[in-house]
């Protein structure tokens, strides 16, 4: 009798619609950002070369893929740690904003903005690490949604001062996704799934209907337990919240990163269904992605070591189908 996987419990619903990451990778080129957000268009069928091993025969497959458009996104702002000698953790110590940026995001306390950044840089030697803080709108795209959804993204660099100046460049400025991923890159997907509501046992868990000959209920479990301990244990099926978790999934492959330019000749006469018309930069993945369309998913650096031990190699797409 299936019940689920544990990894995953409890389950309830996510808190944000900003998918959360607790992980960041270890590996970043210098001046690069570790994630990035986009939103989720549809799936399809792309017909590629098979090079997914040493001993592959360079064929023609068919594999699924998920298409997603990416927003345009831009850094308005530097967030620096320093470490707690109390606690001996990471905590946010300043943030220094761009004005013209804040403003736009509805920002009114600034307490350092970017005429501060000399000043900053002096006291570098105080802090343990720097991070980007973006913001991506989704007004040009097909979502019908008008708020700007701001992240938090790691910055690559060996040294904080590298990572400051880095950050520093491209305050108040736009940063693409083309800037920071590559085709064939192995990247890990976070995203939220399709929410279902309250379901019952069978729906969340899969038990099995009761017999025909039960007296009472049918789609319920048999038991809740022995009589003693006296109490329900957490593990025993219960009704509640199906669906609309957060989920990561590792090690997605890009096949193809499109400009706006090429995003015209994806769409269908009809635009996509659920979704609409693609007028931004897109990306397509190798398999499938959490969540319906319109769902934002966030796009991070694989924390697996994968890239750095095969090499990146760009796929050979000889056709795509939505």
């Amino acid at each position: 009798m299936r019940r689920g996987s544990l990894q995953y419990w409890h389950k309830r619903r996510a808190q944000t619609r900003l998918p959360r990451l607790r992980n960041q990778p270890s590996v970043i080129e210098a001046g690069g950002v570790g994630n990035m957000v986009a939103f989720k268009v549809a799936t399809g069928r792309v017909a590629m070369i098979d090079d997914t091993h040493p001993g592959a025969k360079q064929q023609e497959v068919s594999r699924a893929c998920t298409l997603l458009e990416a927003p345009p996104v831009f850094v308005y702002g530097i967030r620096l740690y320093a470490i707690d000698p109390i606690t001996g953790y990471r905590v946010a110590s300043k943030e220094l904003l761009d004005k013209v940026s804040a403003q736009k995001l509805g920002i009114k306390k600034i307490k350092l903005d970017e005429g501060k950044i000399n000043d900053i840089k002096q006291e570098l030697a105080g802090f343990s690490d720097v991070t980007a803080l973006l913001a991506a709108s989704p007004r040009g795209t097909a979502t019908g949604q008008h708020h700007f959804n701001k992240f938090e993204s790691s910055v690559g660099g060996k040294t904080v001062e590298e990572k400051f100046n880095a950050v520093a460049q491209r305050l108040g400025k736009e940063a693409s996704l083309q800037d920071f991923f590559k085709p064939g890159e192995y990247v890990d997907v976070a995203s939220i799934t399709k929410g279902k509501g309250w379901q019952g046992v069978i729906k969340r868990f899969g038990v099995a209907r009761v017999s025909h000959k039960a007296t009472q209920k049918i789609r319920h479990v048999g038991t809740l337990g022995p009589f003693k301990p006296g109490k329900v244990l957490y593990s025993v099926p219960h009704a509640g919240q199906t669906g609309f978790n957060y989920r990561i999934e590792q090690n997605k492959r890009i096949l193809k990163i499109g400009s706006k330019a090429d995003a015209a000749a994806l769409n269908p006469s009809s635009g996509f269904l659920n979704y609409g018309v693609v007028r931004n930069n897109y990306i397509i993945l190798d398999g499938s992605v959490p969540g319906p369309s319109k769902r934002l998913v966030r796009i991070r650096k694989s924390i697996t070591g994968i890239n750095t031990k095969g090499g990146i190699k760009e796929p050979k797409i000889n056709g795509v189908m939505f």
